[in-house]
């Protein structure tokens, strides 16, 4: 149950990127059309909603090679300043985690212990750099990236546009948006050489007069130890509410430290 609890928490509050992942699909049987439509991003962007605060409250299910489990998790979102995330397995807060630009803190009941530090440990860690602005992008349907600051091979595959950047080889990023709202339908890296995949995907949006947010996102993860995958539902949502984001570590929990 400790593991669980803390990848659920890592997974869905510090989300993502060393391991998580599904395989990334390869292009066969594909029917793949050179387009160049230069607006892409710009009109992906057109889409960013437009909120000061969001409630969410999903259902998440956690499944891995050895065990699977469904709690509810609590997120509460202050746009560019502060994201908190509580998981409840029973109706028992099991644990929670605090997310600023500067800091990531967490802690989880069973085994009694927290984390407190930044974003320096937690990339190395994850193997990919993180930041704040990625974990909200994650829970908000937004590119996990900043497209803008990328170049990019742009193709057709199955009527998504498909965005690929290759930095270097042991990094390979893609995306894929749809080609009505420029929404992101699908988003993969990999680590070639430390044999790591990520897939992130959404479906079920929702429009709102703050703009459309996904209510369904599902993260599938291979790495070397085996398959990991995690599905979030979003059952109730608020905007611009006025929200508090309680967090204390209990007293006589060990602090851990993340290598």
């Amino acid at each position: 149950m400790k593991k669980y609890i803390s990848i659920l928490v890592l997974s869905i509050a510090v989300i993502s990127c060393k391991s998580k992942a599904v395989a990334v699909q390869g292009n066969t049987g594909q029917t793949i059309v050179e387009k160049e439509d230069k607006k892409i991003i710009e009109k992906h962007y057109n889409n960013k909603l437009d909120f000061s605060t969001l409630y969410i409250k999903a259902s998440a299910r956690y499944a891995d090679e050895k065990q699977s489990q469904n709690v509810t998790a609590e997120i509460r979102i202050e746009k560019d300043k502060q994201i908190l995330i509580s998981v409840r397995f029973l109706g028992i807060t099991m644990a929670k985690a605090l997310i600023t630009p500067s800091a990531v803190s967490y802690y989880e009941k069973m085994n009694g212990t927290y984390y407190e530090g930044d974003f320096t440990s937690l990339s190395k860690w994850l193997g990919t750099d993180l930041d704040y602005s990625k974990v909200q992008n994650l829970l908000v349907g937004e590119a996990f990236d900043d497209l803008r600051k990328g170049k990019y091979t742009q193709t057709i595959v199955d009527n998504l546009f498909r965005l690929d950047e290759e930095k270097d080889a042991n990094l390979k990023k893609t995306f894929f948006l749809d080609g009505e709202k420029y929404l992101i339908q699908k988003e993969e890296i990999s680590q070639p050489s430390e044999n790591r995949t990520l897939q992130i995907a959404y479906s079920d949006t929702k429009t709102f007069d703050q703009g459309i947010l996904p209510t369904s996102i599902e993260i599938n993860a291979v790495q070397p130890k085996g398959k990991t995958s995690i599905n979030l539902n979003y059952n109730n949502i608020s905007f611009n509410e006025e929200l508090s984001f309680p967090y204390s570590v209990p007293s006589g929990y060990k602090k851990v430290t993340i290598k």
